[in-house]
């Protein structure tokens, strides 16, 4: 045990505060990548388009004649008047109470998001310092979390699970075993979760298309199912599947119901499955010892 681990071990509440201040910090970065990594998604989408149409990469001229777009240029302004957002405007939590959620310059209002998305990413920091203390397992399930979190707003906003996160997060949860010491699942028990979970959701998919000639998910939604399969072990997916879909059911039907959400405009299933997951982590094995325990 290192000596900062020693101190925190000894300074639960500190870890705890520590993790959450931390968390605060990423939930603003997160943001950033929310915003920007789907408008990047579809400029290199593009790019790609304009070659192939070319025909020949030599003679396509620029792909994209826009300004540079990524995730440190250009600088963060004001959706509304363009105004570039200063250091003390960008404080996180704190710049969007001290400005009433509104821009300094044109008072437009400042999304909900951004508190939104700095406070959940700071609680789950702070949950998981709070559940398995100053471990480096701890620091695994601090990106876990941070990458369902940004991975479910993107495809609340946009219908899109990119590959940036599900795919990374699937190979961190496959490579924990052998980096772990004491780590709670076998090699084994990852890499059949992962390959459940995907298979699980790419049968019901091919199912409902031979069925109803169309799509009903994702390839994202595979790919989400097969990373928390690879964290949580086969074990969970069916507590996780059953999660998943008793929320999306009673959210999508009170959407029609009380939002008039249009039945033909589909609702992503990409949060569903990240909060399911969530869930699963914390309270997976009590949920099944009591439903095993009912059963016996």
């Amino acid at each position: 045990m290192s000596e900062l681990q020693a101190f925190f071990t000894q300074q639960p509440i500190l870890w705890i505060a520590v993790a959450a201040l931390f968390g605060l910090l990423v939930g603003s970065f997160l943001n950033v990548v929310i915003n920007r990594l789907p408008v990047m998604m579809e400029r290199e989408w593009r790019r790609e388009c304009q070659l192939l149409l070319a025909g020949d990469a030599t003679q396509a001229g620029p792909a994209d004649a826009d300004e540079p777009f990524n995730l440190i240029r250009p600088r963060s302004c004001c959706p509304h008047c363009q105004q570039p957002i200063r250091a003390w405007q960008n404080i996180p939590l704190l710049s969007w109470l001290w400005l009433r959620g509104r821009c300094a310059r044109c008072r437009s209002p400042i999304s909900w998001q951004y508190p939104l998305v700095e406070l959940a990413s700071a609680a789950l920091a702070g949950l998981a310092a709070w559940q398995f203390g100053p471990t480096p397992y701890a620091l695994a399930v601090f990106l876990f979390t941070w990458a369902l979190l940004a991975a479910a707003v993107i495809d609340l906003k946009t219908q899109l699970l990119p590959d940036s996160f599900t795919l990374p997060l699937l190979w961190l949860g496959l490579l924990l075993p052998l980096l772990l010491p004491d780590y709670h699942l076998s090699l084994q028990d990852a890499v059949l979760g992962a390959t459940f979970g995907y298979l699980a959701l790419w049968s019901v998919y091919w199912l409902f298309k031979l069925l109803t000639g169309k799509e009903g998910m994702g390839y994202g939604d595979f790919k989400l199912l097969a990373a928390l399969g690879a964290w949580l072990g086969w074990q969970m997916l069916p507590l996780v599947i059953l999660l998943s879909a008793l929320a999306g059911s009673v959210i999508g039907l009170a959407m029609i119901l009380l939002l008039r959400h249009d039945r033909r405009i589909p609702i992503p299933f990409g949060p569903y499955l990240a909060v399911a997951g969530l869930v699963a982590l914390y309270l997976g094995e009590p949920i099944l010892a009591a439903y095993l325990g009912g059963v016996t």
